[in-house]
């Protein structure tokens, strides 16, 4: 590949809603309260000047492709000369984020902000970020390395029995997915085995320069979904506003773009050593404040600030600023997760169930909400396995729009899946070049990508209503990705 000038472009835009509005995360709406931090649209613009790569960052809790396409056209519409296909927009996964497609539109409160007008005001802050980068591109560097943080732990317990097998075991099409595998399980259980997975406490970090090597921004990738405070009723980034602010103390006022590594099977949460970590924070930081989980937002921040700033000691020893840019981008199709005839009978017969029971229209506002929202979920998920099912024999794959960067010694590859972190590992094993950054939630989302041990320990992340592709698209979307990278590396 040819080395040429490296031209750089960042922007920053605050994407917090003015006005209460739903927080997507759980089975249930939530009406957010107010802003506990802002929610951002961070924007690099990078290239050559023969090929770009538009990476994106977004703090809600998932890209759908209705919002791709609409901030794709907004930013055609604005600025015609921006290749909008070569955009890599991801979450980074919280649950404390604004919602934009469709969830509220039964609630009748003026008061609250819509999904749709949350819709048009998300994609008009990523259109402006955009358009901002690509205009301030001017001469400048990068660097890379990685660093340790112990942000990420295995959030599936695995156990000797079944846990469907146990009396009193619940099913239906959210929560009461059991198998020997459970998210987030006991682990005090007599039964209790064995976490499924191993954790990634690898924090890889691209850093950005301009002429005169004064460090502008970075990229920074965290195998880890940002929920410390999933369940609040705040607007919040969560952790990733916290390492903001660490890194800024030191550092400046750079840009920060934070990207969700593959961590399907991860999450900030330790499951068996509870006590410890509540004394290990107590004695810490004291007593904690009124939001969930702060005190481990502020830990989390701890480990990422301190990585950061020693990668970056011997990181920007080594600045490049010509490289060659090669971006590609294909559409691959995945083998599907398919629904036996078993499973849709049971499907039919929980959807029938379901519907039969009654919409609360007794207790509190809030409480309505609450029950009513969780009630649609369960029956939107029973009917999404039914849909599923008439059209498996004539479509038996699932297209994916994959993303793949090369930027001199180090690649970007990128997926619309929560992707168990086994994947991950199988791409920057087999990748050909020196460091690879992996990027979930990336231009879309169609739930996990669970693996194959995975799909025997079933549970929630691992089950029909879950996974759209199979394991055995997984290692297919790896060998197309594998495959690509060596073509860029060519």
């Amino acid at each position: 590949m040819k080395a040429g000038e490296i031209l750089i472009g960042w922007s920053s835009k605050d994407a917090s809603s003015p006005r209460p509005v739903n927080l997507p995360g759980q089975f249930h709406m939530r009406i957010s309260k107010g802003i506990l931090d802002p929610i951002t649209v961070n924007a690099l613009v990078i290239g050559d000047g023969s090929d770009t790569a538009i990476f994106v960052s977004v703090d809600t809790c998932i890209i759908l492709a209705p919002l791709l396409e609409k901030a794709r056209a907004k930013i055609s519409a604005a600025s015609p000369e921006i290749p909008v296909k070569k955009m890599l927009l991801n979450s980074t996964h919280i649950h404390s984020g604004p919602g934009y497609w469709g969830g509220n539109k039964a609630l009748a409160d003026s008061s609250v902000m819509t999904d749709e007008e949350y819709g048009e005001l998300l994609t008009d802050r990523i259109a402006e970020a955009v358009c901002e980068a690509h205009a301030s591109r001017a001469s400048g560097g990068f660097s890379y390395g990685y660093g340790y943080a112990c942000v990420a732990h295995s959030r599936r317990s695995v156990y000797f029995d079944d846990l469907s097998k146990r009396p009193g075991n619940t099913s239906n099409s959210t929560h009461g997915l059991s198998g020997h595998a459970a998210m987030y399980g006991e682990t005090n259980d007599e039964m209790f085995s064995h976490y499924e997975a191993g954790a990634d406490h690898f924090i890889n970090i691209f850093f950005t320069f301009d002429k005169n090597d004064k460090l502008t921004g970075a990229l920074i990738n965290i195998p880890c979904p940002s929920q410390c405070s999933e369940n609040i009723y705040m607007q919040s980034a969560d952790y990733w506003h916290n390492i903001r602010e660490a890194i800024r103390a030191k550092f400046g006022n750079i840009f920060i773009l934070g990207q969700c590594g593959s961590a399907g099977d991860l999450s900030p949460h330790i499951q068996h050593y509870k006590k410890a970590q509540e004394r290990r924070q107590f004695l810490k930081y004291g007593k904690r404040n009124d939001y969930q989980e702060e005190l481990t937002r502020r830990d989390i921040a701890e480990q990422a600030f301190n990585a950061f700033s020693e990668v970056y000691e011997w990181a920007r020893k080594d600045i490049i600023r010509k490289a060659a840019v090669k971006h590609a981008v294909k559409t691959v199709n995945l083998s599907r997760r398919l629904i036996s005839d078993a499973e849709y009978e049971d499907c039919k017969a929980g959807l029938a169930a379901l519907e039969k029971t009654p919409v609360k229209t007794d207790g509190t506002r809030e409480e309505q909400i609450t029950a009513n929202s969780y009630r649609a979920s369960g029956i939107g998920r029973y009917k999404g396995i039914l849909k599923r099912y008439a059209e498996q024999k004539t479509v038996p794959t699932h297209p994916m729009e994959l993303h793949v960067v090369a930027i001199g010694d180090v690649a970007f590859t990128a997926s619309h899946f929560e992707l168990y972190m086994d994947y991950m590992h199988r791409i920057q094993a087999r990748s050909p070049f020196t460091q690879t950054f992996v990027a979930q939630l990336t231009n879309g989302s169609v739930g996990y990508l669970a693996t194959e041990r995975g799909e025997w320990g079933r549970g929630y992340s691992a089950s029909m209503f879950c996974n759209i592709v199979s394991h055995k698209g997984g290692q297919e979307l790896v060998e197309e990705t594998v495959k690509t990278l060596k073509e860029l590396r060519v």
